[in-house]
Protein backbone atom coordinates (compact mmCIF):
# COMPACT_ATOMS: atom_id res chain seq x y z
CA UNK A 1 0.00 0.00 0.00
CA UNK A 2 2.86 2.51 1.08
CA UNK A 3 4.57 1.41 -2.74
CA UNK A 4 1.60 2.78 -4.58
CA UNK A 5 1.12 5.72 -2.46
CA UNK A 6 4.50 7.10 -3.15
CA UNK A 7 4.48 5.99 -6.91
CA UNK A 8 1.24 8.49 -7.00
CA UNK A 9 3.15 11.24 -5.50
CA UNK A 10 6.15 10.45 -7.75
CA UNK A 11 3.56 10.92 -10.84
CA UNK A 12 3.46 14.70 -11.16
CA UNK A 13 7.80 15.03 -10.93
CA UNK A 14 7.29 12.11 -13.88
CA UNK A 15 4.99 14.54 -16.23
CA UNK A 16 7.11 17.60 -15.29
CA UNK A 17 10.47 16.08 -16.19
CA UNK A 18 8.76 14.57 -19.68
CA UNK A 19 9.63 16.94 -23.20
CA UNK A 20 6.95 18.68 -24.75
CA UNK A 21 5.62 16.44 -27.95
CA UNK A 22 6.51 17.65 -30.90
CA UNK A 23 3.53 19.19 -33.10
CA UNK A 24 2.05 16.83 -35.42
CA UNK A 25 3.35 17.22 -39.05
CA UNK A 26 0.24 18.25 -41.64
CA UNK A 27 1.52 16.38 -44.86
CA UNK A 28 4.92 13.75 -44.72
CA UNK A 29 6.71 16.32 -47.01
CA UNK A 30 6.78 18.50 -44.00
CA UNK A 31 7.85 15.99 -41.60
CA UNK A 32 10.86 15.25 -44.05
CA UNK A 33 11.49 19.14 -43.93
CA UNK A 34 11.21 19.67 -40.08
CA UNK A 35 9.24 22.11 -40.75
CA UNK A 36 6.46 23.10 -37.65
CA UNK A 37 4.13 25.13 -40.03
CA UNK A 38 1.07 23.62 -41.93
CA UNK A 39 0.84 24.07 -45.58
CA UNK A 40 -2.36 25.91 -45.87
CA UNK A 41 -3.98 26.39 -49.42
CA UNK A 42 -2.24 29.16 -51.60
CA UNK A 43 -4.39 32.70 -51.55
CA UNK A 44 -7.01 32.63 -53.68
CA UNK A 45 -7.67 28.83 -53.25
CA UNK A 46 -11.13 27.61 -53.89
CA UNK A 47 -12.92 24.57 -52.83
CA UNK A 48 -14.39 22.61 -56.01
CA UNK A 49 -18.07 23.32 -56.48
CA UNK A 50 -18.62 20.24 -58.19
CA UNK A 51 -21.79 17.95 -56.42
CA UNK A 52 -20.98 15.22 -54.75
CA UNK A 53 -21.83 11.56 -56.70
CA UNK A 54 -23.55 8.46 -56.21
CA UNK A 55 -21.55 5.05 -57.12
CA UNK A 56 -19.42 4.85 -60.15
CA UNK A 57 -19.09 8.66 -62.00
CA UNK A 58 -20.09 7.09 -65.33
CA UNK A 59 -21.78 9.24 -67.67
CA UNK A 60 -23.53 6.32 -69.65
CA UNK A 61 -24.93 4.62 -66.02
CA UNK A 62 -25.47 7.77 -64.02
CA UNK A 63 -27.53 8.77 -67.14
CA UNK A 64 -29.44 5.34 -66.85
CA UNK A 65 -30.09 5.61 -62.88
CA UNK A 66 -31.24 9.17 -62.70
CA UNK A 67 -33.64 8.45 -65.74
CA UNK A 68 -34.97 5.69 -63.74
CA UNK A 69 -35.44 3.00 -67.08
CA UNK A 70 -36.44 0.36 -65.55
CA UNK A 71 -36.09 -2.97 -66.94
CA UNK A 72 -33.34 -2.08 -69.06
CA UNK A 73 -30.17 -3.22 -68.34
CA UNK A 74 -26.94 -0.69 -67.82
CA UNK A 75 -23.78 -0.57 -69.84
CA UNK A 76 -22.18 -2.38 -66.79
CA UNK A 77 -19.52 -3.48 -65.69
CA UNK A 78 -17.48 -0.29 -67.15
CA UNK A 79 -14.24 -2.55 -68.45
CA UNK A 80 -11.33 -1.14 -69.87
CA UNK A 81 -10.85 0.46 -66.24
CA UNK A 82 -8.74 -0.40 -64.06
CA UNK A 83 -11.07 0.32 -60.67
CA UNK A 84 -13.04 -2.65 -62.04
CA UNK A 85 -12.63 -5.17 -59.58
CA UNK A 86 -15.93 -7.27 -60.62
CA UNK A 87 -17.00 -8.83 -63.57
CA UNK A 88 -15.20 -11.10 -65.42
CA UNK A 89 -11.28 -11.66 -64.80
CA UNK A 90 -9.97 -10.62 -68.14
CA UNK A 91 -6.23 -9.03 -68.04
CA UNK A 92 -6.39 -6.05 -66.89
CA UNK A 93 -10.21 -5.83 -66.81
CA UNK A 94 -10.16 -5.63 -71.28
CA UNK A 95 -13.40 -6.64 -72.65
CA UNK A 96 -14.28 -10.24 -72.58
CA UNK A 97 -14.69 -11.23 -76.10
CA UNK A 98 -15.76 -14.94 -77.03
CA UNK A 99 -13.41 -14.23 -80.24
CA UNK A 100 -13.75 -17.76 -81.76
CA UNK A 101 -17.03 -18.81 -81.37
CA UNK A 102 -20.26 -16.40 -81.30
CA UNK A 103 -18.32 -13.35 -81.16
CA UNK A 104 -16.19 -13.83 -83.95
CA UNK A 105 -17.68 -10.84 -85.82
CA UNK A 106 -16.26 -8.36 -82.91
CA UNK A 107 -13.63 -6.14 -84.14
CA UNK A 108 -10.65 -5.20 -82.27
CA UNK A 109 -6.61 -4.21 -82.73
CA UNK A 110 -4.73 -6.09 -80.20
CA UNK A 111 -6.44 -9.61 -78.64
CA UNK A 112 -5.00 -11.40 -75.81
CA UNK A 113 -5.04 -15.09 -76.31
CA UNK A 114 -4.20 -17.50 -73.44
CA UNK A 115 -2.18 -20.97 -74.68
CA UNK A 116 -3.04 -23.51 -71.42
CA UNK A 117 -0.63 -25.71 -72.90
CA UNK A 118 2.77 -27.48 -70.85
CA UNK A 119 3.08 -31.07 -72.18
CA UNK A 120 6.39 -30.72 -73.89
CA UNK A 121 7.76 -28.95 -70.89
CA UNK A 122 11.82 -30.69 -69.77
CA UNK A 123 11.44 -30.11 -66.31
CA UNK A 124 8.62 -28.84 -63.67
CA UNK A 125 5.08 -28.80 -65.39
CA UNK A 126 2.85 -26.43 -64.18
CA UNK A 127 2.17 -23.74 -67.44
CA UNK A 128 -1.01 -24.80 -68.41
CA UNK A 129 -1.70 -22.47 -65.37
CA UNK A 130 -0.22 -19.46 -66.42
CA UNK A 131 -2.99 -17.52 -68.30
CA UNK A 132 -5.20 -17.84 -65.37
CA UNK A 133 -2.19 -16.72 -63.34
CA UNK A 134 -1.09 -13.85 -65.42
CA UNK A 135 -4.56 -12.32 -65.57
CA UNK A 136 -4.61 -12.82 -61.91
CA UNK A 137 -1.89 -10.77 -61.44
CA UNK A 138 -3.39 -7.80 -63.81
CA UNK A 139 -6.34 -7.09 -61.68
CA UNK A 140 -4.54 -3.77 -61.27
CA UNK A 141 -3.07 -2.89 -64.31
CA UNK A 142 -5.24 -1.32 -67.18
CA UNK A 143 -4.88 2.71 -68.22
CA UNK A 144 -2.13 4.81 -68.97
CA UNK A 145 1.57 3.76 -69.07
CA UNK A 146 2.87 6.53 -67.35
CA UNK A 147 6.66 5.51 -68.48
CA UNK A 148 6.08 5.38 -71.99
CA UNK A 149 3.02 8.38 -72.33
CA UNK A 150 -0.01 6.21 -73.49
CA UNK A 151 -2.81 4.59 -72.61
CA UNK A 152 -3.74 1.75 -75.10
CA UNK A 153 -6.35 0.77 -73.47
CA UNK A 154 -8.02 4.15 -74.00
CA UNK A 155 -7.39 4.89 -77.55
CA UNK A 156 -7.12 0.84 -79.20
CA UNK A 157 -9.58 -1.41 -78.62
CA UNK A 158 -7.89 -4.68 -77.13
CA UNK A 159 -9.55 -7.02 -76.09
CA UNK A 160 -9.69 -10.94 -74.04
CA UNK A 161 -10.36 -13.75 -76.00
CA UNK A 162 -10.33 -16.48 -73.10
CA UNK A 163 -7.92 -19.47 -73.66
CA UNK A 164 -7.45 -21.62 -76.64
CA UNK A 165 -8.95 -24.60 -76.47
CA UNK A 166 -6.03 -26.81 -75.96
CA UNK A 167 -6.16 -30.67 -75.31
CA UNK A 168 -3.83 -32.09 -72.63
CA UNK A 169 -4.23 -35.66 -74.24
CA UNK A 170 -2.47 -35.02 -77.54
CA UNK A 171 0.65 -32.18 -78.18
CA UNK A 172 -0.19 -32.35 -81.75
CA UNK A 173 -3.98 -31.58 -81.53
CA UNK A 174 -3.47 -29.01 -78.73
CA UNK A 175 -1.03 -27.11 -80.95
CA UNK A 176 -2.67 -27.40 -83.98
CA UNK A 177 -5.87 -25.84 -82.37
CA UNK A 178 -3.84 -23.18 -81.37
CA UNK A 179 -2.72 -22.12 -84.61
CA UNK A 180 -5.52 -22.06 -86.01
CA UNK A 181 -7.24 -19.83 -83.79
CA UNK A 182 -4.15 -17.04 -83.68
CA UNK A 183 -4.91 -17.28 -87.40
CA UNK A 184 -8.46 -16.71 -87.55
CA UNK A 185 -7.18 -13.43 -84.91
CA UNK A 186 -4.97 -12.06 -87.34
CA UNK A 187 -7.11 -12.06 -90.40
CA UNK A 188 -9.75 -10.24 -89.47
CA UNK A 189 -10.14 -6.56 -90.00
CA UNK A 190 -8.81 -4.35 -87.64
CA UNK A 191 -11.04 -1.96 -85.20
CA UNK A 192 -8.41 0.88 -85.73
CA UNK A 193 -6.90 2.30 -88.66
CA UNK A 194 -3.17 2.49 -87.74
CA UNK A 195 -1.82 5.23 -90.36
CA UNK A 196 -4.72 3.96 -92.78
CA UNK A 197 -2.60 6.31 -95.58
CA UNK A 198 1.04 4.18 -95.45
CA UNK A 199 0.92 0.36 -96.59
CA UNK A 200 0.98 -2.23 -94.05
CA UNK A 201 4.03 -4.80 -93.79
CA UNK A 202 1.49 -7.71 -94.46
CA UNK A 203 1.93 -9.48 -97.83
CA UNK A 204 -1.40 -8.32 -99.01
CA UNK A 205 -1.00 -4.79 -97.60
CA UNK A 206 -3.51 -4.50 -95.61
CA UNK A 207 -3.44 -3.86 -91.69
CA UNK A 208 -3.91 -6.76 -89.41
CA UNK A 209 -4.74 -6.72 -85.61
CA UNK A 210 -2.39 -8.47 -83.24
CA UNK A 211 -2.19 -10.99 -80.70
CA UNK A 212 -0.77 -10.90 -77.51
CA UNK A 213 -0.43 -14.69 -75.68
CA UNK A 214 -0.14 -15.66 -72.17
CA UNK A 215 1.15 -18.95 -71.87
CA UNK A 216 1.51 -22.11 -71.21
CA UNK A 217 5.34 -23.65 -72.28
CA UNK A 218 7.36 -21.83 -74.91
CA UNK A 219 6.43 -24.50 -77.60
CA UNK A 220 3.41 -22.77 -78.15
CA UNK A 221 5.69 -19.64 -80.35
CA UNK A 222 5.92 -22.20 -83.10
CA UNK A 223 2.09 -22.15 -84.00
CA UNK A 224 2.48 -18.48 -83.32
CA UNK A 225 4.99 -17.97 -86.52
CA UNK A 226 3.03 -20.53 -88.52
CA UNK A 227 0.34 -18.62 -88.29
CA UNK A 228 2.25 -15.20 -89.05
CA UNK A 229 4.42 -16.35 -91.70
CA UNK A 230 1.36 -16.65 -93.82
CA UNK A 231 0.52 -13.12 -93.29
CA UNK A 232 3.86 -11.74 -93.04
CA UNK A 233 6.60 -14.07 -94.22
CA UNK A 234 9.82 -14.67 -92.29
CA UNK A 235 9.85 -12.40 -89.00
CA UNK A 236 12.48 -11.52 -86.93
CA UNK A 237 12.20 -13.25 -83.32
CA UNK A 238 13.50 -11.46 -80.42
CA UNK A 239 13.84 -14.13 -78.09
CA UNK A 240 13.98 -13.12 -74.33
CA UNK A 241 15.46 -16.35 -72.02
CA UNK A 242 17.68 -18.13 -70.05
CA UNK A 243 18.01 -20.80 -72.50
CA UNK A 244 18.59 -20.56 -76.20
CA UNK A 245 15.21 -23.09 -77.31
CA UNK A 246 17.56 -23.75 -80.49
CA UNK A 247 18.65 -27.41 -79.56
CA UNK A 248 18.50 -30.42 -82.45
CA UNK A 249 15.56 -31.83 -81.51
CA UNK A 250 16.17 -35.46 -80.49
CA UNK A 251 14.44 -38.17 -82.43
CA UNK A 252 12.09 -35.60 -83.74
CA UNK A 253 10.30 -34.47 -80.79
CA UNK A 254 9.13 -31.41 -80.27
CA UNK A 255 9.40 -29.51 -76.89
CA UNK A 256 9.92 -26.52 -75.46
CA UNK A 257 13.92 -26.49 -75.88
CA UNK A 258 13.56 -27.01 -79.83
CA UNK A 259 10.89 -25.22 -81.42
CA UNK A 260 12.89 -22.42 -82.83
CA UNK A 261 14.97 -25.12 -84.73
CA UNK A 262 11.46 -26.70 -85.88
CA UNK A 263 10.51 -22.92 -86.74
CA UNK A 264 14.01 -22.77 -88.95
CA UNK A 265 13.84 -25.49 -90.80
CA UNK A 266 9.93 -24.47 -91.53
CA UNK A 267 11.29 -20.77 -93.00
CA UNK A 268 9.28 -19.48 -90.66
CA UNK A 269 11.95 -17.32 -89.43
CA UNK A 270 14.54 -14.14 -91.04
CA UNK A 271 18.34 -14.68 -90.57
CA UNK A 272 18.13 -11.53 -87.85
CA UNK A 273 17.47 -13.39 -84.94
CA UNK A 274 18.58 -12.44 -81.47
CA UNK A 275 18.62 -14.02 -77.61
CA UNK A 276 18.88 -11.95 -75.07
CA UNK A 277 19.15 -12.79 -71.40
CA UNK A 278 20.98 -15.67 -72.23
CA UNK A 279 22.65 -17.85 -69.30
CA UNK A 280 22.20 -21.41 -69.46
CA UNK A 281 24.20 -23.91 -71.65
CA UNK A 282 23.04 -24.03 -75.68
CA UNK A 283 23.47 -26.85 -78.11
CA UNK A 284 25.56 -23.93 -80.23
CA UNK A 285 26.36 -25.70 -83.86
CA UNK A 286 21.98 -25.61 -84.00
CA UNK A 287 21.97 -22.65 -82.39
CA UNK A 288 24.42 -20.94 -84.65
CA UNK A 289 22.45 -23.28 -87.54
CA UNK A 290 19.08 -20.80 -86.57
CA UNK A 291 20.81 -17.52 -86.80
CA UNK A 292 20.64 -16.43 -83.62
CA UNK A 293 22.71 -13.66 -82.06
CA UNK A 294 23.16 -13.88 -78.50
CA UNK A 295 23.52 -11.11 -75.37
CA UNK A 296 23.94 -13.17 -72.48
CA UNK A 297 22.93 -12.11 -69.05
CA UNK A 298 25.67 -10.92 -67.58
CA UNK A 299 26.98 -8.85 -70.57
CA UNK A 300 24.44 -6.13 -68.98
CA UNK A 301 26.84 -5.81 -65.89
CA UNK A 302 29.16 -4.17 -68.89
CA UNK A 303 27.20 -2.70 -71.54
CA UNK A 304 24.39 -1.63 -69.42
CA UNK A 305 20.47 -1.85 -70.73
CA UNK A 306 21.38 0.54 -73.23
CA UNK A 307 23.98 -1.79 -75.22
CA UNK A 308 21.44 -4.55 -74.96
CA UNK A 309 18.65 -2.38 -76.63
CA UNK A 310 21.66 -1.16 -79.07
CA UNK A 311 22.18 -4.59 -79.74
CA UNK A 312 18.65 -5.61 -80.30
CA UNK A 313 18.10 -3.29 -82.73
CA UNK A 314 21.33 -3.69 -84.38
CA UNK A 315 20.07 -6.72 -84.98
CA UNK A 316 16.60 -7.00 -86.31
CA UNK A 317 16.38 -3.42 -88.18
CA UNK A 318 13.45 -2.39 -89.61
CA UNK A 319 11.64 -5.93 -90.12
CA UNK A 320 8.87 -7.27 -88.41
CA UNK A 321 9.34 -8.44 -85.45
CA UNK A 322 7.59 -11.58 -82.83
CA UNK A 323 8.69 -10.63 -79.69
CA UNK A 324 8.72 -13.54 -77.02
CA UNK A 325 9.36 -13.14 -73.34
CA UNK A 326 9.94 -16.34 -71.32
CA UNK A 327 9.71 -15.50 -67.71
CA UNK A 328 13.19 -16.93 -66.57
CA UNK A 329 14.73 -14.01 -68.42
CA UNK A 330 14.45 -12.62 -64.67
CA UNK A 331 16.17 -13.48 -61.86
CA UNK A 332 14.28 -16.18 -59.58
CA UNK A 333 14.09 -13.42 -56.99
CA UNK A 334 11.92 -12.16 -59.20
CA UNK A 335 9.93 -14.82 -60.88
CA UNK A 336 11.05 -18.09 -58.58
CA UNK A 337 7.14 -19.48 -60.62
CA UNK A 338 8.63 -21.09 -63.43
CA UNK A 339 9.30 -24.66 -64.93
CA UNK A 340 13.25 -23.91 -65.54
CA UNK A 341 14.78 -21.49 -63.17
CA UNK A 342 18.52 -20.25 -63.42
CA UNK A 343 19.72 -17.97 -61.40
CA UNK A 344 21.90 -14.80 -62.45
CA UNK A 345 19.00 -13.63 -64.55
CA UNK A 346 18.00 -9.47 -65.15
CA UNK A 347 15.81 -7.65 -62.27
CA UNK A 348 11.69 -6.25 -63.46
CA UNK A 349 13.37 -2.99 -63.46
CA UNK A 350 16.34 -3.65 -66.07
CA UNK A 351 13.41 -5.77 -68.15
CA UNK A 352 11.08 -3.13 -68.77
CA UNK A 353 14.35 -0.07 -69.83
CA UNK A 354 14.96 -2.70 -72.62
CA UNK A 355 11.50 -3.07 -73.53
CA UNK A 356 10.87 0.41 -73.64
CA UNK A 357 14.14 0.94 -75.61
CA UNK A 358 12.27 -1.92 -78.01
CA UNK A 359 9.09 0.70 -78.50
CA UNK A 360 9.73 1.66 -82.30
CA UNK A 361 10.19 -2.15 -83.44
CA UNK A 362 7.40 -3.23 -85.54
CA UNK A 363 6.30 -6.06 -83.75
CA UNK A 364 3.74 -8.13 -85.12
CA UNK A 365 3.42 -10.60 -82.35
CA UNK A 366 4.14 -11.02 -78.70
CA UNK A 367 3.95 -13.50 -75.77
CA UNK A 368 4.75 -14.10 -72.22
CA UNK A 369 5.20 -17.83 -71.37
CA UNK A 370 6.39 -20.62 -68.66
CA UNK A 371 4.56 -18.99 -65.84
CA UNK A 372 3.82 -21.86 -63.31
CA UNK A 373 1.68 -20.29 -60.33
CA UNK A 374 1.91 -23.18 -58.49
CA UNK A 375 5.58 -22.73 -57.41
CA UNK A 376 4.80 -19.08 -56.86
CA UNK A 377 5.19 -17.36 -53.70
CA UNK A 378 1.87 -16.05 -51.04
CA UNK A 379 2.50 -12.64 -52.98
CA UNK A 380 1.90 -13.80 -56.16
CA UNK A 381 5.40 -12.27 -57.46
CA UNK A 382 5.58 -14.05 -60.70
CA UNK A 383 2.03 -13.72 -61.98
CA UNK A 384 2.27 -10.02 -60.91
CA UNK A 385 5.86 -9.98 -62.60
CA UNK A 386 4.36 -11.61 -65.90
CA UNK A 387 1.87 -9.38 -66.32
CA UNK A 388 3.56 -6.07 -66.35
CA UNK A 389 5.82 -7.74 -68.73
CA UNK A 390 2.61 -8.09 -71.07
CA UNK A 391 1.09 -4.62 -69.83
CA UNK A 392 4.24 -3.01 -71.44
CA UNK A 393 4.25 -5.07 -74.78
CA UNK A 394 0.56 -3.92 -75.11
CA UNK A 395 1.58 -0.25 -74.41
CA UNK A 396 4.66 -0.72 -76.94
CA UNK A 397 2.90 -2.40 -79.76
CA UNK A 398 0.34 0.38 -80.09
CA UNK A 399 2.68 2.81 -80.31
CA UNK A 400 4.02 1.52 -83.33
CA UNK A 401 2.20 0.58 -86.20
CA UNK A 402 3.49 -2.51 -88.84
CA UNK A 403 3.20 -0.10 -92.08
CA UNK A 404 6.23 0.24 -94.38
CA UNK A 405 8.90 3.02 -94.15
Amino acid sequence: MLFYTALIGLLPLLVAATPAQQPLKHTYLEYLSGSDQPRHPAPGYKQSSRPAAYGYEDPANAEFYSNAQVGKTPSWPPYNVEEAYYGLKTFGHTKPVRCMTVDNSTLYDIAILGAPFDTATSWRPGARFGPGGIRNGAQRLGGANRLLGNNAFLDYEIVDCGDSKMTYYSNDLALATLETDYRSLINRPIATAFEADKSSLALDGKHHPRVVMLGGDHTIVLPALRALNEVYGPVSVIHFDSHCDSRHPDKGTLTHGDYFYFAWKEGLMSETNIHAGIRSNCDMPSDIETNFSTVLADEIEDIGWQGVVSRIKARVGDSPVYLTIDIDTLDPAFAPATGTPEIGGWTTREMIKILHGLKDLKIVGADVVEVAPAYDDQAETTQIAAAGMVFELISMMTLTPVVKG
